[in-house]
C-alpha cells in the first residue's frame, strides 16, 4: 500500500474545520502541531519588535495516496486557502516508508474498497 503525508498549515482558527474535514474525506486520523510561525508573500506587521500576525498550526494526515487528492482538495476548500490571503497551504508528499501504522492499516484498506 502506498501512502503519502498531507502537510495543512493553518490559521488556528482553521485547524478545527480542516482537521474535521480530513476527517469526513477519507482521512483515519491526523497530528497537530501548535505554535508554528511562518511567513507569505508579505512579511508580518511588528509593533516594537513583537509579530501581530497569530500563531500557525500543522495538521498532517497520512493517508491511502487513491484517497489524498480528494482529501487535499477537501481541506483546500473547506478552508478557503484559494480564496483568503494567509488563510493556510496544503501539500501531499511520498512516503516511502511507515512503522506504527498497524491499527489503523485495516481501516485504511477497508476504507479504499468501499470508495474505488
Amino acid at each position: 500500500m502506498k501512502l503519502k503525508l498531507i502537510l495543512a498549515l493553518v490559521t488556528d482558527e482553521k485547524t478545527e474545520i480542516v482537521t474535521r474535514t480530513g476527517r469526513e474525506a477519507g482521512a483515519t486520523g491526523c497530528t497537530v502541531i501548535t505554535a508554528a510561525r511562518g511567513e507569505g508573500l508579505n512579511p508580518p506587521k511588528t509593533f516594537f519588535g513583537l509579530t501581530l500576525e497569530g500563531q500557525r498550526d500543522v495538521v498532517l494526515f497520512i493517508v491511502e495516496e487513491h484517497l489524498s487528492r480528494h482529501i487535499l482538495e477537501s481541506i483546500a476548500d473547506a478552508a478557503g486557502f484559494e480564496d483568503e490571503s494567509g488563510s493556510g497551504i496544503a501539500i501531499q508528499i511520498d512516503i516511502e516508508d511507515a512503522v506504527g501504522l498497524k491499527s489503523q492499516l485495516k481501516e485504511i484498506q477497508r476504507e479504499i474498497e468501499d470508495k474505488i
